[in-house]
């Protein structure tokens, strides 16, 4: 909808209060990377960039400064039939960078890349972002989300669940949450936290497991009681536990 690919049955989707329609040069304020292979097989990558170039009025020495950009200069004269799909991703990002748009827009960017270029195209990503620009990314990969986003839109059946930083959205599933705690005076501390009302489990040796009391609370309680301890750890849900206590069982769309 914001590229002006399926049109909504209400409402209107803007780029910066405007819509796709009514950009004069759509390539200089959006750029999207919603399919990795969308390059024809038989042209060098940069054959493919220049042409991009020529479609949307843009100088063709900027085919070699986005390649730069990427990381794609080595391969820029391989045909893209013979491309990684992390160096598919590349070109992807370096067609959408072509007219050094202040929003991007990327599906799935991470799918299918080994750690190094998932960690590549985070340390990307949030460069453009530190430099101002707007990156909307839509995945299922939910645990590089959390390590890549600053704030999270969680839709579900067609309707927003929860918006908000990943901070606040964690911390709204949160609640006390549970603590775990390794001490070699475990009883001790046991009695001490059962009488400010917490609930609490043996977990191996010396370990316990709290519940109904922060991580802090735990901590003063054991100075109180005079209890030293080995371990103090807050278990807080990831956005993958966040996702499916929100949405659960509806038809997800990411």
């Amino acid at each position: 909808m914001l590229l002006n690919l399926v049109m909504p049955t209400a409402g209107t989707a803007t780029i910066g209060g405007r819509r796709y329609l009514d950009l004069e040069e759509p390539s200089r304020v959006i750029g999207a990377v919603l399919e990795a292979s969308s390059a024809h097989k038989g042209r060098t990558g940069r054959n493919h960039l220049k042409a991009c170039c020529l479609a949307v009025g843009l100088p063709m020495s900027r085919a070699d400064e986005v390649l730069e950009l990427v990381g794609l200069t080595p391969a820029a004269d391989r045909m893209f039939k013979g491309y990684s799909l992390g160096m598919r991703q590349r070109l992807g990002i370096a067609a959408a960078m072509l007219g050094d748009p202040q929003v991007l827009i990327l599906d799935e960017p991470a799918n299918g890349l080994d750690p190094e270029g998932i960690r590549w195209m985070r340390e990307f990503l949030q460069g453009l972002a530190a430099q101002g620009r707007t990156v909307l990314v839509s995945s299922h990969l939910l645990s590089e989300m959390q390590a890549l986003a600053d704030d999270v839109v969680i839709v579900a059946a067609g309707r927003l669940i929860r918006q908000g930083t990943v901070r606040e959205v964690l911390t709204s599933m949160a609640g006390d949450g549970r603590v775990t705690v390794t001490t070699p005076e475990r009883d001790k501390l046991a009695a001490a936290l059962e009488r400010i009302g917490a609930d609490v489990t043996a977990d191996g040796h010396d370990g316990l497991l709290v519940s109904g009391a922060t991580a802090a609370v735990v901590g003063e309680t054991a100075l109180a009681a005079g209890v030293p301890l080995h371990r103090l750890t807050a278990d807080e849900p990831d956005l993958e536990d966040v996702f499916l206590g929100l949405t659960q069982g509806k038809a997800a769309i990411r």
